[in-house]
């Protein structure tokens, strides 16, 4: 279990990346706000408390490292955050984000330290993500696969193609992760394409699942040790809030792609601050 003191820094990291967040796609004037902002706290979690990845490692301890697949590509601002936290670049570099010639282009690419896999194309993450899987275990690595999902990416074909084959694969070094804040681009996933109970449909392929509160430090941290433990791939549907910290981008689709303008940035500044 997690210590109030690590609770207490884990919150204070996940604030610090929401603030990044703001600042990059303001500088910007470009970027996904919305859907970095729910990630922050899985993200902040996973990366800090429970894989083991690190710009330190030895060269044979990277080999074994733990993977991460953004599959939905787009919320780089939060993913490129996270990485800087571990040491993979300065955190000042946050600020070239989008910007020619810099390492943080819009969508993860490898020429960003620490990226496993160019993502951005929606649908394909979980699918790489089982072949890394996959390759690992006819290696007979200690590593897992953490790969997280978008909830209205699940309206790609592909996304359920991949869910077939990993239970039949038995791949228990597979972890999925939804950021399950029921809004894309165009609005509600219910109005575009219901998805249903998002954990019931993987339960039906096979997988184990996990259903958590995506914004709750401790929640996030035992629902992903337990699924480490598990004999078969877990996916966990974690219920967030688009936006989440900045009190009028919460749950407003049309912050899904939108660069704040000098007052919006101000205020949003403003709102996270209250809320820390």
């Amino acid at each position: 279990m997690l210590t109030d003191k690590e609770i207490n820094e884990l919150k204070e990291l996940a604030h610090k990346s929401r603030k990044n967040i703001l600042d990059m796609v303001y500088t910007a004037q470009s970027g996904h706000i919305g859907g970095s902002l729910s990630a922050t706290d899985i993200l902040t979690v996973l990366f800090h408390k429970c894989m083991n990845f690190s710009a330190d490692m030895t060269e044979e301890e990277y080999k074994n490292r733990d993977r991460f697949i953004l599959s939905k590509g787009h919320i780089s601002p939060l993913y490129y955050s996270v990485l800087a936290q571990k040491g993979f670049f300065p955190e000042e570099e946050l600020l070239s984000f989008r910007k020619l010639g810099s390492r943080l282009q819009g969508h993860p690419t490898h020429m960003t330290p620490g990226v496993e896999m160019a993502t951005g194309s929606l649908g394909q993450g979980l699918s790489f993500a089982c072949g890394l899987a996959m390759a690992l275990k006819l290696d007979k690595s200690p590593a897992h696969v953490f790969v997280m999902l978008g909830d209205g990416e699940l309206q790609e074909g592909n996304v359920w193609e991949a869910a077939m084959q990993a239970p039949h694969r038995k791949l228990n070094n597979l972890i999925a992760i939804v950021d399950r804040n029921k809004l894309q681009i165009d609005g509600n996933t219910e109005n575009v394409m219901a998805l249903g109970n998002v954990a019931e449909k993987f339960k039906a392929f096979g997988w184990e699942t996990i259903e958590i509160d995506g914004h709750d430090i401790v929640q996030i941290y035992s629902a992903i040790e337990e699924a480490k433990n598990s004999s078969s791939p877990v996916v966990i549907v974690a219920n967030t809030i688009k936006g989440k910290g900045v009190e009028f981008m919460e749950n407003d689709p049309g912050w899904h792609g939108k660069a704040p303008k000098e007052e919006e940035y101000k205020k949003a500044i403003e709102q996270l601050s209250k809320t820390h």
